[in-house]
């Protein structure tokens, strides 16, 4: 499962890029599932809206809808998961619902944020 870390990186072509799109060309493939949590999609958009403004990241967003990404919803079971993960461990929230939706799907988180290395004993972590 890809964070807004891992997308990001792919968009603006920073280190990981290269990782991150060899993922993207697997999924297309059908080698691999590639999980992205609607939550880390609106993390990305508002980051990409602060730096270059609303209607790239409206074009950004639409390219990320039509990649073969599994945008997985945040349902109640998912943000109390991530809760527990919150109350135990100081990470931004959207990261503990990266962190519930990897627990529940048995995935591994692909990033480079370093707060996940915090939950290294709980979910694998793949960094870029």
């Amino acid at each position: 499962m890809l964070d807004s870390f891992a997308v990001l990186a792919w968009i603006q072509d920073e280190a990981g890029a290269d990782r991150v799109e060899g993922l993207l060309t697997q999924a297309q493939r059908r080698k691999v599932p590639l999980l992205l949590s609607v939550i880390n999609l609106g993390e990305v958009y508002y980051r990409l809206a602060r730096q270059h403004g609303q209607p790239f990241a409206e074009e950004i967003i639409r390219q990320l809808q039509s990649l073969p990404l599994q945008l997985v919803p945040c349902d109640e079971a998912l943000a109390l998961g991530a809760a527990k993960v919150k109350a135990d461990f100081p990470m931004a929230f959207a990261d503990a619902i990266a962190v519930a939706i990897a627990q529940r799907e048995g995935a591994a988180i692909v990033t480079g944020d370093r707060e996940f290395a915090k939950v290294e004993h709980l979910v694998t972590i793949d960094w870029l």
